[in-house]
């Protein structure tokens, strides 16, 4: 049966561009799952997708997989995007250097290297070696680092080890000078930093989940452990554990001085979306954790650094866009060192003795440096409207590095002399090409459902018409404080060459002004972010940027969810929707894996007003039958353990049941990788097919480029 099914759809895919296309798909089990929630009865008719492990659900991979794949095979373009697209990606990327003594490190990527290398020299102007390659790790290239640090006295470098694009990481130590690595493996290990202390380091780790349901099942108690070097997991000790409540986060750093161990704990499954803050004494043997904040409500804090015995500490207690606060648990507690603006605050970080506060204008960047006790000293002139990054370094660097990027301009670092006061660049890409000048870019504002001011973020080719008729691609993502920053892709130059417009709309939810932009995209005001994406739509389209049968959506994760929801509430708004790894059954998400870590955001099933919510815009449970959906692909990930697979997969059959045969509803479901791409070569062949995807159903035959 499978057989004649991909026959069929070969057949039918031979038909010309342009022309009317009849879609078939795998049959898939309808069953008669049916959950009551305060006294509301939802169907589940596609359960039986969630057991990823089962045969009946590979078989039915397998079958949708062959069904896209017979798709993308009869468009001839194909093979001409995917070449397009490996020489814009194929350029020299680095990472900003790291100092340790007199050894810098960085990362390399020469160009189409699945993953980036790790790199060490003797001084700026010293002779790179290669410390790590990652692509040795497995022989598609899938296998990649989850993390890494070098040890404060420049001695070894533990990294984390991801393979297939898990979360799950393994740990490994390289003792630096002679590349050896020592036989300890540490295993189980998500979210989690390493944090080095002379001998060993301190880190996270699950106890080891059920045999063959390691990428599904619910992952609880978390726990702090420190590793001496030259020992086994089966040695490590226990520093930190909470038996008492099974979905806390426990992370620690420790301070430059490798004095203060510092725990934060958060629990977000309960809805706080804040955290505590305690502190150790190392230099104690038995110093125990004090509070700086004993507490778990809905304002967080994190370390930026310590200045002696006190903790400079940047939060959102009654500051909703940021300050950074001093602690001093001997005397006067807290005393703020940078009060809060009317601009959130991005990032501090802290280098030189100095600190590097990164502000967010209309989502611009706009970096300052101040000293440790609040006074300004001078504004980092950035190049433009952009994105900024990095900053850090030691307590006695002298200089410090950033990055800067825009829609327009290519991620370029950027050296900052701390004693002139004065950056220069020091490392600029070089995208074959790309001719900055031969686009525009800009930010604009449009008005959301209820008035709300919101920006979008758009680029194009110079001298573009506005006649309606312009390829759009807007994307948002709209969600857990995330910022949507304006940066460069040059895979998405295959786009712009072709006459598309990106647009990025900054969507309530995420941070771009602060906690209160945020809390105004979140449980029962979710559907605020839904209609500011509408809004960046309906805004393109009256301002003859595109019209409905030219608009393309797209959106990952968060952003998937995003996609599917307002899919189903404007169908007639969009040609073409791209939803990607997205949590589509916001029912059951806090089902699988970190899943309830999202809670603060969505709301839960158990509160029956934030039900009624989620039940409301769910993508899986709002899809409607007969109703003209724009063509859809849907991506996910076999290791994707974050957002399972299972959401797209019950997404993907309730849109292939409802929608009228003649636009396609396709699933595509990468092997080896996660939640994103986990090498160079998957993300070129995934973006292939979206770029395709989108040519197809737009109408547009991509131009030929030299």
């Amino acid at each position: 049966m499978r057989t004649k099914i991909l026959l069929a759809v070969v057949v039918l895919c031979t038909v010309a561009i342009g022309a009317s296309l009849t879609f078939s798909y795998p049959k898939t089990r309808h069953s008669d799952q049916v959950d009551e929630y305060h006294g509301v009865k939802v169907a589940d008719p596609y359960r039986w997708l969630e057991d990823d492990t089962s045969t009946e659900v590979q078989r039915w991979v397998r079958d949708e997989n062959e069904v896209t794949h017979a798709y993308f095979e009869r468009i001839p373009y194909r093979a001409q995007i995917k070449e397009r697209l490996t020489r814009l990606v194929n350029y020299p990327k680095y990472s900003a250097p790291v100092r340790r003594g007199e050894m810098y490190f960085f990362t390399k990527n020469d160009g189409l290297q699945n993953q980036s290398v790790w790199y060490m020299q003797k001084g700026l102007d010293g002779t790179p070696e290669v410390l790590l390659d990652p692509n040795t790790f497995s022989k598609d290239g899938t296998t990649r680092l989850g993390g890494t640090a070098i040890s404060k006295d420049g001695k070894y470098l533990v990294y984390g080890v991801s393979q297939g694009g898990s979360d799950w990481t393994d740990a490994h130590v390289m003792e630096i000078a002679t590349r050896k690595v020592l036989p300890e493996t540490l295993n189980w290990i998500k979210v989690s930093g390493f944090a080095w202390h002379h001998d060993g380091f301190f880190y996270s780790r699950y106890p080891a989940p059920e045999k063959g349901r390691e990428l599904s099942t619910k992952n609880e108690f978390h726990t702090v452990y420190f590793h001496k070097l030259g020992t086994t997991q089966a040695d490590d000790r226990i520093v930190y554990e909470d038996k008492a409540h099974a979905q806390r986060f426990h992370t620690t750093q420790t301070t430059e001085d490798q004095r203060f161990l510092v725990l934060t704990i958060s629990d977000r499954g309960t809805g706080k979306k804040g955290n505590a803050l305690f502190y150790r004494d190392l230099s104690k043997s038995d110093s125990a954790f004090k509070p700086i904040v004993g507490e778990i409500g809905d304002d967080s804090f994190g370390l930026v650094t310590n200045v002696g015995d006190k903790f400079l500490i940047e939060t959102n207690s009654h500051a909703p866009n940021g300050k950074v606060a001093q602690f001093d648990p001997a005397g006067e507690k807290w005393k703020d060192i940078l009060p809060e603006k009317p601009e959130p605050l991005e990032r501090i970080a802290e280098g030189g003795g100095k600190l590097f506060a990164q502000y967010a204008k209309d989502v611009a960047t706009h970096a300052y440096v101040y000293s440790f006790d609040g006074k300004l000293e001078n504004e980092i002139q950035l190049p433009g409207a952009g994105t900024a990054s990095g900053f850090y370094g030691l307590h006695d660097d002298k200089f410090v590095f950033y990055n800067f990027t825009s829609l327009n301009y290519p991620p370029t670092i950027f050296r900052y002399d701390i004693g002139s006061r004065k950056s220069s660049t020091f490392r600029v890409p070089d995208i074959p090409g790309f001719n900055p000048d031969n686009y525009d870019s800009k930010e604009v504002f449009f008005n959301s459902k209820d008035g709300t001011r919101v920006p979008m973020f758009l680029v194009h080719k110079k001298g573009l018409k506005l006649d309606g008729k312009n390829p759009t691609l807007l994307t948002g993502y709209g969600g857990f404080n995330i910022v949507s920053n304006p940066s460069f892709s040059a895979l998405r130059l295959v786009l712009l060459e072709n006459g598309f417009v990106f647009a990025e709309a900054n969507m309530r939810g995420g941070g771009e002004y602060g906690e209160k932009w945020h809390e105004a995209g979140t449980k029962l005001k979710k559907q605020n972010v839904f209609d500011d994406f509408i809004a960046g739509a309906e805004w393109l389209i009256a301002n003859k940027y595109t019209n409905p049968d030219m608009l393309a959506v797209n959106g990952t994760s968060n952003g998937g969810l995003l996609i599917g929801a307002v899919v189903n509430q404007r169908p007639e708004l969009f040609r073409v929707a791209i939803p990607q790894a997205g949590v589509m059954d916001m029912l059951r998400y806090q089902r699988f894996t970190i899943g309830w870590n999202w809670i603060p955001d969505y709301g839960s099933t158990d509160n029956e007003a934030e039900f009624k919510a989620l039940n409301a815009y769910s993508p899986v449970h709002n899809v409607r039958k007969g109703v003209r959906y724009p063509a859809i692909l849907i991506t996910t990930a076999d290791h994707d353990d974050r957002v399972v697979p299972a959401h797209s997969f019950k997404y993907a059959a309730a849109m292939q049941a409802a929608l009228p045969s003649d636009r396609p509803v396709l699933i595509r479901i990468e092997t080896n990788s996660g939640h994103g791409a986990s090498s160079v070569g998957k993300q070129i062949d995934i973006m292939t097919d979206l770029y395709t995807f989108l040519f197809d159903n737009l109408g547009v035959a991509p131009k030929s480029t030299n």
